[in-house]
């Protein structure tokens, strides 16, 4: 019995018969299957055949990948006209490079994988005191920043620098953070520098960090600034977002105002906002 069904089948394919394949699959059952996948797999996927090829680029699916703020970061971070003849692929590829706004001060991106929200402020987007006297603050320009400028400390008594920024972010958990160094950078033939020479002031009392948003959450804290001549990332606090699609502001902080010494050798790159767990990622982003 089971020969002659094999025999029979042997038969219809010689008949010219086709065997289902992969490409038989209706588009809009492999885009919804595609929906289970993060998107760098999703492009990998779609090289395995003409039908995955084109489910894969399905706006549904994408839509499904884009983060709740995604409207938010169209209008505030990418600003460009004409965006309407996009597909959803390509939005979602064009948040997921690095974009910046308030003229070149901000910088926001999507992570490929997880679609979800990072953020960076340079020292430029601050309000850091005695910044246009050239006694006390310099800007420096180094490939070390990803704004390539930072923010140099002469020598100061009172030192503070405040930032601000209103933003629509996905519903998580974020952590806010500057990222310091103590001591300039600089090249010598070819060579990665740092003159630490001047650095004093930042052993005898910590600096204290705040964070504060607009529906009332708070963070601080002290710490002292060490490590003179790496870049650090120094940890502000975490503010939660449970209702998403609607902007929130947030304020965050340094400070340094006791005026017993002076301080001096500080740089202030940035301040970066990203989810919680990315933070053993930071020095790679």
């Amino acid at each position: 019995m089971g020969a002659g069904i094999s025999s029979s089948a042997a038969e219809n394919h010689d008949d010219g018969g086709s065997v289902p394949g992969l490409g038989d699959i209706p588009e809009s059952c492999i885009s919804s299957l595609l929906m289970n996948f993060d998107p760098p797999d999703i492009c990998k996927l779609a090289t395995v055949n003409r039908a995955f090829y084109r489910a894969s680029s399905a706006d549904f699916l994408w839509e499904s990948k884009l983060p709740s703020s995604s409207k938010f970061l169209v209008d505030k971070v990418l600003a460009q006209k004409n965006l309407h003849n996009l597909t959803k692929k390509q939005i979602y590829a064009k948040l997921c490079r690095p974009n910046r706004f308030d003229c070149g001060t901000k910088e926001a991106w999507l992570d490929k994988c997880s679609g979800q929200v990072c953020l960076f402020m340079s020292s430029k987007s601050l309000k850091i005191t005695g910044i246009d006297d050239r006694r006390y603050w310099n800007y420096i320009q180094t490939e070390e920043s990803r704004f390539q400028s930072i923010a140099y400390l002469q020598q100061m008594w009172w030192v503070e620098g405040l930032g601000e920024v209103e933003f629509e972010f996905p519903k998580g958990i974020y952590s806010l953070f500057f990222r310091l160094q103590l001591g300039k950078p600089s090249k010598r033939l070819g060579r990665r520098v740092c003159d630490v020479d001047k650095v004093h002031g930042w052993d005898i009392k910590p600096v204290r960090f705040q964070l504060s948003t607009s529906d009332g959450q708070h963070a601080q804290r002290k710490c002292y600034l060490d490590g003179p001549g790496e870049w650090a990332y120094y940890h502000v606090g975490d503010f939660v977002i449970e209702s998403p699609n609607k902007p929130i502001e947030i304020k965050f902080s340094l400070a340094q105002i006791d005026c017993t010494h002076t301080k001096a050798g500080l740089c202030i790159d940035c301040a970066v906002i990203c989810p919680s767990e990315f933070r053993e990622r930071l020095k790679q982003i």
